[in-house]
């Protein structure tokens, strides 16, 4: 699990992310600064209850909302200038990543139940 690609990727989203928030402007530093990490941290947090569970499927569903949720939050975090526009970019390269590994995920456990 350690080595998988979506852990990796979450983790150094992670790493970037809470000192970036961190740096808002007081006013929202405990509006939208937490909205993003505790949507960020819980994602992290679906994918591995997911990943130790037996059913992972809700687990996964679960986690797909918590990603759209923060897509939604970095969008917004954009549009009101606490992010740079090169800061955005970075941050939405790395969410549309970890989408892409999370849908195979996904993917991968729709077959096993149908299969």
């Amino acid at each position: 699990m350690k080595e998988s690609p979506l852990f990796v990727q979450t983790y150094d989203l992670l790493r970037w992310l809470l000192p970036a928030t961190i740096k808002f402007p007081r006013t929202q530093r405990f509006v939208l600064a937490e909205a993003v990490q505790r949507t960020a941290l819980r994602f992290q947090e679906d994918i591995l209850e997911a990943a130790y569970s037996p059913q992972p499927q809700a687990l996964l569903r679960q986690a797909d909302v918590s990603l759209a949720k923060l897509r939604l939050y970095l969008r917004l975090c954009h549009d009101l200038e606490l992010l740079q526009r090169h800061q955005y970019e970075h941050v939405s390269r790395l969410v549309d990543e970890i989408g892409r590994l999370l849908g195979g995920w996904r993917k991968a456990q729709s077959g096993k139940q149908t299969g």
